[in-house]
């Protein structure tokens, strides 16, 4: 009778222990398959994004500096009114200056090249030299010009490379321009949707997310701000002394103003040496004089009033967030190489607070 009686009882052990497990299994397929979708859209949803990076993280800076201002718009008009004035206000404040900047730039740089004189540096000597030494006679200046000229011929065969570019260009400013919109008018929704389906506390992905804002803005405003100030005060002293390409050589000084320990003396120094040579020692005494003194004070007033205000982020971050940017983002890493260096040590400030008491914890309540 008891044999009869434990078998059944085995049975139904084994029944609930395998249908346990069956259900484990299709739950866990389950979850990998959606996690497989996930991975697979995210990847094809990269490759979309890939070609107009530069202009996507364009918009997200646009819409973070402005994203203030929209809120307080917000109170006294539509989204739709307040987000479609930001745009406008962001065409004439940022893209349309930008692209001046950028042309004007490349101008001077272009103009650099073309003002390459062969006679100023000796290459009719380089050539008599070689003739001497080799007893064969060369002509540097005339295979320039026969390389010149294919390269002129390459030029003029990817034109509708060139027109793709401009086209491309186009295209990315205009979607630059539609997201900065979307952003703006839905920004406080869409953070809402990233906070509902991160499974993290509220308390937690507050600290986290004033964290990341906190060094946001002390990147943007502690040092990318302090760097055009400095550029373009260092720049007025050139165009003041007659510097030839002065717009070239403004944008260098602001962009190794974003450098610690670096900056602008690594032209106005030089630009200073060069008035000199050339026969103007007042103009170099000036330049020298306006650039270490209001620069220096642009840069010892100005840092620390926007610095303490924001997180101080340390200069080895800066460093390697401007360098690696660049070659990870392009252009737009100047901005975002230090922001995402500084998010990674806000995150891991906000791990070491919270991590032991997100033990037990499933997620957000809502």
């Amino acid at each position: 009778m008891t044999a009869e009686y434990d078998s059944p009882s085995d049975e139904h052990v084994w029944g609930g222990f395998i249908g346990a497990n069956v259900v484990t299994v299709i739950v866990n397929l389950s979850r990998g398959y959606l996690l497989a979708l996930t991975l697979i859209f995210a990847y094809l949803t990269w490759q979309l994004v890939t070609p107009f990076l530069q202009y996507v993280l364009a918009a997200v800076l646009v819409a973070f500096l402005l994203s203030p201002v929209q809120r307080r718009l917000e109170d006294r008009t539509s989204p739709t009114i307040a987000a479609f004035a930001l745009v406008a206000f962001a065409l004439v404040a940022f893209i349309v200056p930008f692209l001046l900047v950028a042309v004007v730039v490349a101008d001077d740089a272009a103009t650099i090249l073309q003002e390459v004189d062969p006679e100023a540096i000796g290459v009719a000597e380089v050539e008599d030299r070689i003739e001497e030494e080799v007893g064969v006679e060369v002509d540097i200046v005339g295979t320039l010009a026969d390389s010149a000229e294919q390269v002129g011929t390459a030029l003029v065969e990817q034109t509708a490379a060139w027109f793709g570019v401009f086209t491309h260009t186009l295209i990315g400013i205009g979607l630059a321009l539609f997201l900065l919109y979307y952003l703006l008018k839905d920004g406080d929704r869409l953070l809402g949707w990233v906070r509902q389906i991160t499974p993290l506390p509220d308390d937690v992905q507050d600290d986290l997310y004033d964290e990341l804002e906190e060094v946001t803005w002390a990147v943007l405003a502690g040092h990318v701000l302090i760097a055009i100030i400095e550029g373009v005060i260092a720049g007025l002293g050139l165009f003041a002394t007659g510097i030839p390409n002065a717009a070239f050589w403004t944008f260098v000084m602001v962009i190794l103003s974003l450098v610690p320990l670096i900056g602008a003396p690594l032209v106005w120094l030089p630009a200073s040496i060069y008035l000199a040579v050339t026969g103007e020692p007042l103009l170099a005494v000036g330049l020298a004089v306006y650039s270490a003194i209001v620069v220096g004070i642009a840069d010892d007033y100005l840092r620390p009033i926007v610095v303490d205000r924001y997180a101080e982020i340390s200069p080895a971050v800066i460093i390697l967030g401007v360098l690696g940017g660049i070659y990870a983002f392009g252009i737009m890493g100047l901005f975002f190489g230090p922001v995402v260096v500084g998010a990674l040590l806000a995150v891991l400030e906000v791990v070491d607070e919270h991590y032991e008491g997100l033990e037990g914890e499933t997620g957000t309540e809502y």
